[in-house]
């Protein structure tokens, strides 16, 4: 790639460190830019959050101190003009539209990046903002010098649905860092029992489906132990139904884990029983641990993980008897030892970064 006469700059817009999927791709993506040609930097606007750490030294960090976005307009505003950014890359749709929305206020030769990191229809449909949404779409995506979608149903999606042209669209799957994601799961973390070991990741709401996880657990074999990773707004829910069910001594709920991979890579699968999705980081920092992974078909971009990975490391199951099923299929993980990454290319590190940087060079 031709080097500019100084390196780009690049600001990256989160809504907070909180410990989401959509933001830890965009601080994965600052950090592995290459600085001799990008000068990355991060405007978040409630700094609080785990993921604080996940950010290179080298990258400053601008903290907005807004909670909500619409407090965060004007700031965001005069974050950017002073930044003197050449790229602007944001994520998660309602973000998207707030710095899209604001392009009267920025400079003209600032480009904006929006990546979508869900199904757009979850904002459409069944809520009171669902006519804003599908007005909203159409007319301020079109303002993006470019949209970045984690999977090629998203891109149809926007397209077809959205009236998103295609030509503003680039499929960019998730990055992965293999080797900082090895090293992190070392040793590994496993339950104690001799049963099969399943683990859990997510925030605790609706959209990741924990709660008929919890039921699925009830038919599962007696020995079976799961451990779910997260923290949510239906802790409570959870927590009471799993005593209903009886299940306080098969299955642990400890909360956020900064070590996630260390429980992943104990496990003898990962299990991914969203009702939607974007495209699971989860799913993919899993496989590269090599540890499979049994999935609802509705988790997003999960289908499209499966056709790219090995044979049999990925199992699409429908919530019930055909997830449990596939969980008493499962085979148990050979104790101490590092497994051999199921990870497709795609979805490495370096793979992912350089595209990126293709797409900035060309925009």
């Amino acid at each position: 790639m031709a080097r500019a006469s100084r390196p780009r700059r690049v600001a990256f817009v989160l809504p907070s460190f909180a410990g989401g999927g959509a933001e830890r791709v965009l601080i994965t993506l600052a950090g592995a830019l290459d600085p001799a040609a990008f000068a990355p930097e991060i405007i978040v606007l409630d700094g609080a959050g785990p993921w604080r750490s996940l950010a290179p030294h080298r990258i400053p960090v601008t903290d907005l101190g807004r909670k909500r976005i619409r407090t965060a307009l004007l700031p965001l505003a005069r974050a950017l003009r002073r930044s003197g950014a050449d790229v602007a890359v944001s994520t998660i749709g309602s973000l998207n539209l707030a710095l899209l929305a604001l392009r009267s206020l920025l400079p003209r030769e600032l480009r904006l990046v929006v990546r979508e990191a869900n199904t757009p229809h979850r904002h459409a449909s069944g809520s009171a903002g669902a006519r804003f949404y599908r007005w909203a779409y159409p007319r301020l995506y079109r303002r993006a010098a470019a949209v970045i979608v984690p999977a090629s149903y998203l891109a149809r999606e926007l397209s077809e649905d959205f009236g998103v042209s295609l030509d503003k669209i680039a499929v960019l799957h998730n990055p992965v860092d293999a080797r900082a994601l090895a090293e992190a799961a070392a040793p590994p973390v496993r339950a104690p029992g001799a049963g099969l070991r399943f683990v859990a990741i997510g925030r605790l709401t609706q959209q990741k489906g924990f709660d008929r996880l919890l039921a699925m657990m009830a038919a599962a074999p007696r020995d079976a132990h799961l451990t779910i990773l997260g923290d949510g707004p239906d802790r409570a829910a959870l927590e009471a139904q799993r005593a209903s069910l009886g299940l306080a001594e098969r299955v642990a709920m400890p909360g956020f884990a900064g070590d996630a991979a260390r429980y992943i890579a104990g496990a003898d699968a990962l299990l991914l029983p969203s009702r939607w999705e974007g495209l699971p980081n989860v799913a993919l920092e899993a496989l590269a641990l090599g540890t499979p992974v049994i999935a609802t078909p509705e988790a997003g971009g999960i289908g499209e993980i499966a056709s790219l990975a090995p044979p049999g490391a990925v199992a699409l199951a429908k919530a019930g008897e055909a997830f449990v099923a596939a969980m008493a299929r499962v085979g148990a993980a050979p104790p101490g030892a590092a497994r051999p990454s199921l990870l497709p290319g795609n979805f490495r590190l370096e793979f992912a970064a350089a595209k990126f940087e293709e797409l900035l060079a060309r925009i």
